[in-house]
């Protein structure tokens, strides 16, 4: 069970590495990296085909990625995620959410297993604030129906 306590960690932890930011505007991977760092969260884009998403850099692989990001959403092909997680756990991240509809029992099985702080099954927009919209209106949906993290 996800804790209110393991999402406050993960962003307590510096900045996010976005694994699988998209350079189309209407995929959930570039809507999650702009409201995130709409926010004013400090959000870092991973993406093998881009060398920049709205004028800042872009890295294009995990292990090119700053050694003082600690943090990783996984909005990938399910098919990738286990890749995904193996080289985030080499390259020491262990704050890793993997946004819904991306997890795998495998790549769950392994973050698992290296004792990482593992986030899963919720929509990272949802517990970023402040809140609005759309998004705002699903955070009460899933507070009414008792799934919030306590």
């Amino acid at each position: 069970m996800i804790t209110k306590a393991q999402i406050t960690q993960f962003y307590k932890q510096g900045p996010i590495a976005i694994i699988g930011v998209s350079r189309q505007k209407k995929k959930f991977g570039y809507m999650a990296y702009t409201e995130l760092r709409n926010k004013g969260i400090s959000v870092i884009p991973v993406n093998p085909q881009a060398t920049e998403i709205d004028g800042e850099k872009c890295y294009n692989s995990i292990g090119s990625l700053p050694d003082d990001v600690k943090n990783a959403v996984v909005i990938t092909k399910k098919t990738t995620t286990l890749d995904v997680v193996k080289q985030l756990l080499e390259k020491g991240i262990t704050n890793i959410w993997i946004q819904q509809g991306s997890d795998t029992r495998e790549a769950l099985d392994m973050a698992r297993q290296q004792n990482a702080n593992l986030i899963h099954g919720k929509c990272i927009i949802m517990f970023s604030e402040p809140l609005a919209g759309f998004h705002k209106f699903h955070r009460s949906l899933v507070k009414l129906f008792g799934g919030m993290p306590k």
